[in-house]
């Protein structure tokens, strides 16, 4: 019954951050926001609802594992599962943005998290305000000088013409979807770490990281399936930094989380960072601003080599 419940959180989750997303647009069309505040804010926060709702919960519960876990996981899986397998399927264009914003900034985002949690094994609610604060300054300046390349595909303005009842009805069934999916995800979560005898810090950079980056692994490979030119590094990029910004800022400031888990430290976020740092060394050579097939082979083969050397421990 845990697989049963956990896939069922993992579904849940899925179709509630899918239907806050096409809420939120639509909402945002038809008060005429821009297509760049749109992008960068209203779908940045609402696909990192899961995700905030799986770390908070886990939080309050005292799985501090998890709730940190969950976002060093999503990021890893990102680049190493996500971007691999993407690029495998074809190649992905690396846009200049990249380079002068997006890698820069997840990189500052990746260290300041390395750094709170090295200095005491534990990001505190005036930790969490500064990473937040510091993802408002960032949004601030890619809105306010249309720093970031933004992919037209990413904002369907067909929902500019759903009815209010509509999105009402989107965002009641969202909200369920989203409050149960975490529920359930995060129990059947404990119960599976101590059935098999791994820790919950295992369970939430593997089986917790890959199911909650199930949305981006479909969406890129759908993208690409349609030869669709929006599909770019930095979509995936931006997605590691809302999850340090504001899905541990968020968490951190409402529930401090202790560092219970020595290898989460020593193992996990050091793999993190090997792979912020992985994909600017592959974006540039051999061949430079294109993530060809063979990278990404060797993002999915050193994705797997990380997730085998979380259980062979």
């Amino acid at each position: 019954m845990t697989f049963f419940w956990m896939f069922l959180g993992f579904l849940l989750l899925v179709l509630g951050g899918e239907f806050i997303v096409r809420a939120s647009i639509a909402m945002s069309l038809k008060f005429n926001i821009s297509k760049v505040v749109i992008g960068m804010t209203v779908v940045a926060f609402a696909t990192s609802l899961p995700e905030l709702l799986v770390s908070l919960k886990a939080a309050v519960n005292g799985s501090s594992s998890i709730a940190i876990n969950n976002v060093i996981g999503s990021n890893i899986a990102n680049i190493g599962l996500v971007l691999g397998l993407t690029a495998i399927i074809g190649n992905i264009p690396v846009v200049k943005s990249f380079y002068r914003l997006d890698w820069p900034v997840m990189i500052f985002f990746s260290l300041m998290l390395y750094l709170f949690l090295y200095n005491d094994n534990l990001l505190s609610s005036f930790e969490g305000l500064l990473l937040f604060s510091s993802l408002i300054i960032f949004l601030f300046f890619v809105i306010r000088y249309n720093a970031v390349e933004l992919a037209d595909d990413v904002i369907d303005e067909n929902l500019n013409n759903t009815s209010g009842f509509k999105i009402l009805i989107w965002i009641i069934f969202a909200s369920f979807s989203l409050y149960y999916g975490a529920e359930w995800l995060v129990v059947s979560a404990i119960d599976l770490a101590n059935s098999i005898g791994v820790s919950e810090a295992v369970i939430s950079v593997t089986v917790i990281a890959i199911g909650t980056s199930i949305p981006e692994l479909a969406t890129s490979v759908i993208a690409i399936a349609k030869n669709e030119k929006g599909i770019s590094i930095g979509n995936l990029i931006g997605s590691n930094i809302f999850n340090i910004g504001s899905v541990l800022g968020l968490t951190s400031i409402i529930k401090p989380i202790y560092i219970t888990d020595s290898n989460i430290l020593e193992r996990d976020i050091v793999w993190m960072l090997i792979f912020a740092f992985l994909v600017l060394v592959i974006s540039l050579f051999p061949k430079k601003n294109n993530i060809t097939r063979i990278k990404g082979f060797l993002l999915v083969f050193l994705y797997s080599v990380f997730i085998l050397s979380t259980y062979i421990k």
